[in-house]
């Protein structure tokens, strides 16, 4: 009876695991008929407008979000260039025939603050919603605003915080767009 209640469990626990491997991952095909799904939001998300029908980049994430900060209204303030004392980058290439986009970039690591760099044309975004270590959740509300080609602040946190991930919803303005986060 006990072997057979374990063979049960180990059975459970790896069909589990392989669910939840393929479970982050999503296939975008060009070309071909793209699925548009309602943003999904946790209860206490601060922002109360209609959010857009999106196609959802997935990833992987290690922290969901527990607590909501207050939001903060994107200010635009551009700086000269992303700084050489950058810890992390990632890029996210957007097409404007497929319109909204939910994406997110797994960071997993510590700095004090994040830079938006939207390259190559101008992108619309919706938020960002940065996931720290302990749960913590701060949304960016961009009010969905076309922004040009530039390097702009995100947010600062000079307490040297761990960022797991940034989730963002955006599209193109552009023919093409690139929207790079860099933690500093």
């Amino acid at each position: 009876m006990k072997n057979i209640l374990l063979v049960g469990l180990l059975i459970g626990v790896s069909v589990l695991s392989v669910d939840s491997a393929n479970a982050g991952r999503v296939v975008v095909r060009r070309g071909g008929r793209v699925t548009r799904v309602r943003v999904t939001v946790r209860p206490g998300f601060p922002i109360r407008r209609t959010l857009p029908n999106v196609v959802v980049r997935s990833a992987t994430v290690r922290v969901a979000p527990r607590v909501y900060l207050a939001p903060v209204t994107f200010a635009a303030v551009t700086v000269a260039r992303a700084s050489a004392a950058s810890v992390w980058n990632g890029a996210e290439t957007l097409d404007r025939e497929e319109g909204w986009t939910d994406f997110t970039m797994n960071v997993d690591r510590r700095g004090t603050g994040l830079l938006l760099e939207i390259d190559r044309g101008s992108a619309q975004v919706s938020f960002a919603e940065v996931v720290f270590e302990n749960g913590d959740a701060q949304v960016v509300d961009f009010n969905d605003h076309v922004h040009a080609t530039g390097v702009y602040s995100l947010i600062d946190f000079k307490d040297g915080r761990k960022v797991d991930h940034v989730r963002v919803v955006a599209k193109a303005d552009s023919p093409e767009s690139v929207i790079r986060l860099h933690l500093l």
